[in-house]
């Protein structure tokens, strides 16, 4: 069986016969073995070559092979270590296990075992990897409650944290399913307000007869029904933020007085004879086009202008890169929790299904999709068949084909292989909306020689 990246493997075995059979063998599963045959050269292969994985036997000419294991640990490496030996005894076992060796084989070596062994540590090794960048990553986004760490995410947490330090209103724009009230939280937990309430409302979501008293309260009698006075949201949330979500559904009535509250920072409760002050910080989000809305006549010019001091606009799924990614596992993690399951991780091609994807209901659609694959997962790996019906059938369309026009041109004009190459990569960079990781895979390579070949070049455009 082949991997899909080659991993550098150190073998560290004075039997020259048995180091050449283990070479070729663990070759075949697509490795690049590093061979050494005292401690000496091999601690020196494992500091300067930075292997994924050593082997080693424990009696060597020059000392013991847990040296170099000591040695690894020392520098705070963490990489898988295999003992092998031909003297094994249960004490030789329990001391290298002790000493941080991930497992302990004797000789006469079974080569399957051995390969076996090397497969289930480097794919451990591997998720121990992703379990370190979704930590680091995350960590300073969580801070935020924002995760992700593309670049349109990176400005959206710039902008949010100068926006946060103002006390005018905020507008935020996004489609559905972007999360746009983490976005609201974020600016409230960021600003001198934090530590006042933070009081959410979904416009939408409000019978239009009831919001004024939703909104501003109410006295006791001042309709049918209103058996006692009530606080509304405005008063409720003083001293703090409240959230207008859906801002684009509020009546033109209600639009009129809203505007009014944030000229003169008072309300009038329904039924009662004076206003009372509030001291509110308005946020509001909208995932619909309010200036169009204005030109409609479906929302206030004013109140428009009056929202749109200050502006976000957060960044839908498909922009996002490599966000999808770690999104998934967050979400995966998650509802693996919710389940009471061990930790779950994406298969490549999963990967590469969600990825191609465009998430029209962008993260929560996501979020649902990865509620659905912890449901469904029977084992720890989760696969394509176990995404719903719609994230499976959506393939990526294939980059346009280089051009083939340079056969009616003399051969002296045709290009070289080298602008052949710029060419194709930058196509594939533009398919897939300069996605580093999807265009590797496309292109059959790893991101490091990716990455290579654009520092080399001047752009693939």
């Amino acid at each position: 069986m082949t991997v899909e990246q080659p991993k550098h493997l150190l073998l560290i075995e004075d039997d020259a016969s048995l180091s050449a059979l283990l070479q070729e063998e663990l070759s075949l599963d697509g490795h690049e073995v590093l061979a050494a045959g005292t401690v000496t050269e091999g601690a020196t292969l494992a500091t300067q070559q930075c292997p994924d994985l050593v082997i080693s036997d424990v009696r060597l000419p020059d000392g013991d092979g847990l040296s170099i294991l000591k040695r690894l640990q020392a520098a705070g490496r963490d990489v898988p270590f295999i003992i092998i030996t031909a003297f094994g005894t249960v004490d030789q076992a329990v001391d290298a296990l002790q000493a941080g060796a991930d497992d302990f084989l004797t000789k006469p070596l079974s080569v399957d075992h051995l390969r076996l062994k090397v497969k289930r540590l480097l794919a451990q090794a591997e998720l121990n990897q992703e379990l370190a960048h979704y930590r680091s990553v995350s960590s300073e986004a969580s801070q935020l409650g924002l995760m992700g760490d593309s670049p349109a995410m990176d400005l959206l947490r710039k902008e949010l944290r100068l926006v946060a330090r103002s006390d005018a209103s905020v507008l935020i724009n996004g489609e559905s399913g972007t999360s746009k009230e983490l976005v609201a939280r974020a600016i409230h937990r960021e600003s001198n307000r934090r530590d006042g309430p933070f009081v959410p409302v979904n416009c939408a979501g409000i019978p239009a007869e009831l919001m004024e008293s939703e909104f501003f309260g109410h006295e006791q009698g001042a309709f049918t029904g209103a058996t006692q006075s009530r606080k509304g949201l405005f008063p409720e949330a003083s001293g703090g933020t409240l959230f207008l979500d859906e801002i684009g559904e509020m009546p033109l009535p209600l639009q009129a007085k809203l505007l009014r509250v944030l000229q003169e920072r008072r309300v009038k409760p329904v039924g009662a004879e004076r206003e009372e002050p509030v001291d509110v910080r308005i946020l509001a989000a909208t995932h619909i086009d309010l200036l169009e809305a204005v030109s409609r006549g479906d929302f206030r010019e004013d109140l428009y202008f009056r929202l749109e001091t200050l502006m976000l606009t957060v960044p839908p799924l498909r922009d996002r890169g490599d966000d999808v990614e770690l999104l998934a596992m967050h979400f995966l993690s998650q509802s693996a929790n919710r389940h009471k399951r061990g930790w779950l991780k994406l298969s490549e091609a999963t990967a590469q299904v969600l990825m191609d994807y465009p998430f029209p209901g962008n993260v929560r659609e996501l979020a649902s999709a990865m509620e659905r694959a912890a449901t469904f997962c029977h084992g720890d790996v989760v696969r394509p068949e176990h995404l719903p019906a719609r994230i499976r059938k959506r393939q990526l369309s294939a980059p346009t084909a280089v051009d083939q026009q340079q056969g009616d041109q003399p051969i002296a004009h045709w290009p070289t292989l080298e602008t052949l190459q710029k060419r194709y990569v930058g196509q594939v960079m533009t398919a897939v909306g300069e996605n580093k990781r999807r265009a590797a895979q496309i292109l059959g390579i790893n991101r490091r020689t990716l990455y290579r070949w654009l520092d080399a070049q001047d752009g693939y455009k």
